[in-house]
């Protein structure tokens, strides 16, 4: 038994590996920083 090949093992051990690395590079970006004018946020609370 020891000549058969698992190809559906061996294709779902590859997607999760797919997977994985997807999820790491996911994680691992950063978000792009936008440009928050601090002032302005400010003057809309305290015009409330």
């Amino acid at each position: 038994m020891g000549s058969n090949t698992l190809k559906r093992k061996k294709l779902k051990n590859k997607m999760r590996a797919i997977a994985k690395k997807n999820e790491i590079k996911r994680l691992n970006t950063k978000p792009v920083i936008k440009k928050v004018d601090v002032e302005e946020i400010k003057k809309s609370f305290s015009n409330k």
